[in-house]
């Protein structure tokens, strides 16, 4: 787990309103609000387009510091509104920190290294998680969970519970897998190939017991046995 990176965007108190709105996404700015628990007054104000394109290229959490007429707010980003067709941002939500406040976010879990059973057993990794939900004090945000995994062999795989959560709240289940092993695709299929052939319908009638489990034809199963019923088969900002 790493600490999150602090970026610093410099921002403009706006008008509100769709005119005022579209003369600023002309002027390539990007009409923002941002609020919190501590936040008594929604704030309205524009960022540059470019610059905060940079924040949306990053992956990692951010804690994004947003300068606005000489007062400095600790936010995360909140959500992002884009258009439909050019792609471009149009409107921005931040959320202000609060210290004594949790937040509910959302974590990329990044995998480091190489696996022993990829190296030595020509294994495949299999990455079905990618995102942590969590809910957090702003002091322990996360800004990504690394996961190592260059011990794992094929048939190895790692869970939510095996990562740091000291002082976090997760969402997921903590049984869910995160990553695991799996053997060579060419072992698999091999696997896959392995069918046992049953009996035919002539080879029972001549006096060959059923496989286990199964009826021959014209038979009842027995009073009073039951049948098998099937089974049914998880836990973001």
């Amino acid at each position: 787990m790493t600490t999150p990176d602090v970026v610093t965007l410099e921002g403009k108190v706006r008008e509100t309103g769709r005119k005022a709105a579209d003369a600023l996404r002309d002027a390539m700015r990007v009409p923002s609000v941002l609020y919190g628990p501590k936040v008594e007054e929604n704030v309205h104000f524009s960022i540059d387009e470019l610059e905060l394109e940079k924040v949306l290229s990053v992956s990692k959490r951010q804690i994004i510091e947003i300068k606005i007429d000489g007062e400095t707010y600790k936010t995360l980003l909140k959500e992002v509104e884009f258009h439909p067709l050019t792609d471009r941002p149009v409107h921005v939500d931040f959320y202000v920190l609060a210290d004594d406040y949790k937040v509910t976010l959302s974590v990329p879990i990044h995998l480091e290294g190489t696996p022993t059973g990829v190296t030595d057993g020509g294994g495949r990794i299999f990455q079905p998680m990618h995102i942590l939900r969590i809910r957090v004090t702003p002091d322990l945000i996360p800004g990504v969970y690394s996961v190592d995994v260059s011990d794992l062999n094929i048939g190895d795989s790692l869970h939510v519970r095996d990562l740091d959560l000291e002082g976090i709240i997760p969402l997921d289940d903590l049984s869910r897998t995160i990553v695991t092993i799996r053997p060579p695709k060419s072992e698999e299929l091999l696997t896959s190939s392995l069918i046992t052939e049953e009996p035919s319908e002539e080879e029972l009638a001549e006096g060959e017991e059923a496989p286990e489990g199964e009826v021959a034809e014209g038979e009842e199963a027995a009073e009073g046995e039951e049948t098998e019923e099937g089974t049914e088969d998880e836990s973001e900002q």
